[in-house]
């Protein structure tokens, strides 16, 4: 499967669990086309809802996931409420810093710094991603964990460095 850094944790601990593998991209469907194509794989997506199944069509289309959804609830004699249950979501909180300017996060005082120290805290069972938004000035802050009230106060920090 081929997804974006934004896809939620569980989704990873799910195909891991069936054997599977995930392969993460930049934010951006053309990203996930562009694996798709280079390394062989035939279906990806995005967190967003775009689906996409290249041996049918380079895009994503809602149509064509609705029917393959179908398919195997059809062939699988289960509704997608039994089939939803093969992955439990992570709490996944993202925020949004508006900035004047265009920043570069590596280059403020200890900010990486305090990344590391708060990728720590999570373990293994969390994540922090915080990168520039490509359509407007603004910084975003995803913090990923079992616990919903150590993402927010991690996401809090982080917004409050920024």
């Amino acid at each position: 499967l081929v997804t974006t850094v934004m896809s939620n944790m569980g989704l990873e601990v799910a195909m891991q669990k069936m054997g599977g593998r995930m392969v993460r991209t930049a934010v951006g469907d053309r990203h996930v086309v562009e694996c798709m194509r280079k390394q062989g794989y035939s279906f990806g997506g995005e967190q967003s809802g775009h689906l996409i199944y290249v041996d049918h069509i380079t895009t994503g289309d809602g149509t064509l996931a609705a029917l393959q959804l179908l398919s195997v609830m059809n062939k699988k004699q289960q509704p997608l409420s039994e089939l939803a249950t093969i992955m439990e979501s992570f709490p996944q909180v993202l925020k949004n810093v508006r900035t004047e300017t265009k920043i570069d996060i590596n280059t403020l005082p200890g900010f990486q710094e305090t990344i590391k120290k708060l990728e720590k805290k999570l373990g293994k069972t969390g994540r922090i991603l915080v990168r520039p938004s490509g359509t407007e000035p603004v910084i975003r802050v995803m913090v990923e964990g079992r616990d919903e009230s150590q993402i927010n106060e991690i996401a809090d920090e982080l917004c409050g460095l920024i």
